[in-house]
């Protein structure tokens, strides 16, 4: 029988202490096949489509925002004396509640993110590429780059 040194035998126990520690950490799942695509075509394509949802609602509002935003501009700038003043006051003060909420909810929506990123690394790379929000992100980023060729 061989005998390992000091460090060789740290260095070995700490190996397997690692492998333990990992082999415990993994969720264990009666049943799961070992390709968690499956789940793309239930629950997770639900949450995936509702997050895609929840964020084309938020553009669309901001997208209206603006609109009442630009009215709101060319109202100001139409009028004269005092009620410039007040559309001016008017117009900051849908700013700053704009921005309130802005952050407010890109806070809950950086949360939700994470959560929905996590759920992805843990069903593997295939669940992420397809992923509603994931081909929506490579369909901006080709835009730009098409942009950038003109």
């Amino acid at each position: 029988m061989k005998t390992l040194s000091s460090s060789q035998f740290l260095v070995r126990f700490g190996l397997t202490l690692a492998a333990a520690i990992i082999a415990c950490l993994q969720p264990v799942r009666a049943g799961e096949p070992a390709n968690k695509m499956p789940m793309m075509e239930g629950k997770m394509m639900e949450r995936c489509e509702k997050m895609k949802e929840q964020k084309q609602t938020m553009m669309g509002e901001m997208k209206a925002q603006d609109v009442a935003l630009a009215t709101a501009v060319v109202k100001m700038n139409a009028a004269t004396g005092e009620e410039k003043s007040a559309q001016l006051a008017a117009i900051v003060t849908s700013l700053v509640e704009q921005r309130t909420a802005m952050r407010v909810g890109m806070a809950k929506m950086q949360d939700q993110m994470m959560s929905h990123m996590m759920d992805h690394m843990q069903n593997g790379k295939e669940s992420m590429m397809s992923c509603p929000m994931m081909s929506d992100a490579d369909d901006k980023s080709s835009d730009a780059h098409k942009e950038h060729h003109e």
